[in-house]
């Protein structure tokens, strides 16, 4: 299940990201999930952004990935 997160660039080492929205539970469409990750950098231009792919077994984060990168201070 994939989720996008965002958070200010100076606390990307941080733990806690904030969600854009809810997961997105059972999409499958590549155009649909990037589509929400593009709505949420034109929201936050300024922060980092990032892909989360949930693991429905394990119940866990599976993979990750920052698909922009926000301006640094």
């Amino acid at each position: 299940n994939p989720a996008i997160e965002h958070t200010e660039p100076e606390f990307a080492m941080h733990s806690y990201w904030y969600m854009w929205k809810l997961p997105m539970f059972g999409e499958t469409n590549v155009d649909t999930i990037l589509a929400e990750a593009e709505a949420c950098h034109k929201a936050y231009p300024n922060n980092h952004v990032r892909l989360v792919g949930y693991d429905n077994y394990k119940q866990s984060r599976g993979a990750e990935m920052v698909i922009y990168r926000g301006k640094t201070v």
